[in-house]
C-alpha cells in the first residue's frame, strides 16, 4: 500500500478505523485526512501502539478490500 492507495480508500476505511480504534475523535480523522503519517501518529498517541502494529493492520486491510474488488481467482 503507497500513500496515494490509501487517500484513494480514505473514505471507507475511516469507518474501519473508528470501529478498530474508538478513542480517536473525529478531531483526529480530520488531522490525519488521508495522510498515512498523521494517521500513524494519531493512533500512536491515543494508544500507544507500536507503528509497526498499526501498518500490519492497514496492510491487512488493504490487503482485504483489494482481494474483495478482484473476486475470486480461477
Amino acid at each position: 500500500m503507497n500513500a496515494e492507495q490509501f487517500q484513494g480508500k480514505w473514505s471507507q476505511f475511516k469507518g474501519e478505523v473508528k470501529r478498530q480504534w474508538g478513542k480517536l475523535t473525529d478531531d483526529d480523522m480530520t488531522e490525519a485526512e488521508g495522510n498515512y503519517d498523521k494517521f500513524l501518529g494519531r493512533v500512536q498517541e491515543r494508544y500507544g501502539d507500536k507503528k509497526e502494529d498499526v501498518m500490519k493492520w492497514t496492510n491487512e486491510w488493504f490487503d482485504k478490500q483489494n482481494t474483495a474488488q478482484s473476486g475470486p481467482q480461477r
